[in-house]
């Protein structure tokens, strides 16, 4: 029985990488001790006969695909395709030619032949471009499945019976292309579990959930969250019970910001390595997703990656997996684990939180989040950014370190940008406030500064198209903090009375009784959460 370690790279959430770059980071994890890469691709690779399929989005071409497979293959590392037949297709119903197969969200509807048709088109082409047999055909996170124009067409559907029905038609197509499909497993969870997944409760697996799994196609867990072995033990027992052998997906934190989150992968995915290991999951893997719009390298949670592999292998002391990693790649592995950002914000420093997303994007004006930040975090992100500078200096990431030496130098002056000017207006204090007037200007500056490393960053390992969306975010900020300048300067120059923003008392962001940290933040940030406390469209 062939056994599989490996990474799951999303390619769909505006970042689509350069073909070499996927064959670089292909010797990379070869020589961490990795043999898989799922190439996680919605729409961004293309399908004969849907032109509209992955348009404008920087997809791959069926020769670019076979290139990277053709490579992969020839240094031992399977590539395998990672696509959505039911859900997770919100980009495809931007395009008016898919509006009559959208159930709902990101839904395709269920029954309709043009979706079937859809889906073979789909898998000829993975089959024309991928070597291995196995396609995972994804239907996960199918939330709102058969309460959209389903329902106004069929009415109330058992959600059960949906599913199966049309897993049973996927099925038949991948038998049709000799392929071997796997999925993740959490739409069999939530639906008998009033929307929940992962659970210690072993009898939430029921008779009525196995019989909607048809045989034929193997179960993913997924899980990047929990943090006690018990939970994983239970998950895995309770897979246990579906046909085939079950997969696991952990993850190695490169989503929601730009800093990875390799303390937690390493702190989560220990656990799961230890429960998998001891359940026999012979097929391994961790997702490296890019939600918000693919801001971190993958080449951040490098660390992380080694650190889980090694203690899949039964490894634990980090002293001996820190010199095998620098032996391995010639990378220090706590200067990589600088890609962190880990300024001291107590409890949340090991969570899933990402308090410089908050800081860099919270209008100075408005501050929504601003009443909890309580000190200046000034001399930490100062510092954080030498330590970053120093260790570009013999690292072959060298313009990875210094995306994320800029980032911590505007967040030096941003970070409490907002905090300093209401402080000082409130005041009255107009000396301090034309000081702070000047730290907007030296704020624009250092983030121009961080958004052309950040497009280096992004021209290195990526396709040029999804780079708009963070151009975008980035133009925004910037505009936003020059007419807030401008406005202060009025201000101070007698041509406006008062800046009437900055006369409103600011509340906690969580409510009165939240605060009882020095920070009180949301756990998984947004940036537009912050960016305004009105509505973007």
């Amino acid at each position: 029985m062939k056994k599989r370690f490996g990474v799951m790279l999303d390619m769909s959430r505006n970042a689509v990488m350069k073909p070499d770059e996927v064959k670089k980071f292909a010797d990379t994890i070869k020589k961490l001790g990795y043999n898989m890469i799922h190439l996680y691709t919605e729409d961004t690779y293309e399908v004969p006969g849907e032109p509209y399929f992955g348009y404008l989005r920087g997809r791959y071409s069926q020769a670019e695909l076979k290139d990277i497979v053709a490579y992969c293959d020839s240094i031992g590392i399977e590539v395998i395709p990672c696509i959505q037949t039911l859900a997770h297709l919100n980009q495809l119903f931007y395009w008016k030619p898919y509006a009559a197969i959208n159930d709902t969200d990101d839904i395709l509807m269920v029954g309709n032949e043009r979706t079937y048709e859809l889906i073979e088109n789909m898998l000829k082409s993975v089959k024309e471009c991928f070597t291995s047999n196995v396609v995972n055909i994804g239907i996960d996170e199918a939330h709102m499945i058969g309460l959209g124009k389903y329902l106004d067409k069929n009415g109330f559907e058992n959600r059960f019976s949906i599913i199966r029905r049309h897993l049973d038609r996927v099925l038949e197509l991948t038998k049709k292309y000799d392929l071997e499909p796997i999925m993740w497993s959490d739409m069999f969870f939530r639906l008998g579990n009033k929307g929940a997944y992962v659970t210690t409760d072993r009898s939430v697996i029921t008779d009525e959930i196995l019989a909607a799994c048809p045989e034929g196609v193997e179960q993913i867990y997924w899980d990047y969250y929990s943090q006690t072995k018990e939970r994983y033990d239970a998950m895995l027992d309770m897979h246990a019970k579906f046909p085939g052998k079950t997969w696991f997906a952990g993850g190695a934190w490169t989503w929601v910001s730009y800093a990875s989150n390799n303390a937690f992968s390493i702190k989560t995915m220990s656990l799961a390595a230890q429960s998998c290991k001891e359940h026999d999951v012979d097929n391994v893997m961790m997702t490296m997703w890019g939600d918000n719009g693919k801001l971190c390298s993958f080449y951040t949670v490098l660390p992380s990656l080694y650190a889980i592999r090694r203690i899949y292998d039964g490894v634990t002391d980090m002293e001996v997996i820190k010199k095998e990693f620098a032996e391995i790649t010639g990378e220090d592995f706590d200067a990589m684990m600088l890609f962190d950002l880990p300024v001291d914000f107590g409890h949340l420093k090991l969570d899933h939180t990402y308090p410089h997303m908050y800081m860099l994007y919270s209008d100075p004006f408005l501050g929504a989040v601003d009443a909890s930040i309580k000190k200046s975090y000034k001399d930490e992100y100062l510092t954080l950014a030498d330590k970053l500078a120093a260790a570009a200096k013999t690292s072959q990431y060298k313009y990875v370190f210094e995306n994320a030496e800029t980032l911590c130098r505007a967040l030096a002056i941003k970070h409490d940008l907002g905090v300093r000017t209401r402080a000082a207006y409130k005041a009255g204090d107009r000396e301090a406030l034309a000081a702070v007037a000047e730290d907007y200007t030296a704020a624009i500056e250092a983030i121009k500064t961080f958004e052309e490393a950040f497009r280096k960053m992004w021209l290195t390992e990526n396709k040029p198209n999804g780079l708009e969306v963070t151009e975008l975010r980035h133009g925004g900020l910037l505009l936003r903090l020059a007419n807030c300048r401008d406005r202060l300067l009025a201000y101070l120059n007698g041509d406006e009375a008062a800046v009437s923003e900055l006369d409103e008392d600011l509340l906690p962001y969580r409510g009165h009784g939240y605060l009882t940290d020095e920070f009180d933040m949301p756990r998984i940030p947004r940036w537009w959460h912050v960016a305004s406390p009105n509505r973007i469209i």
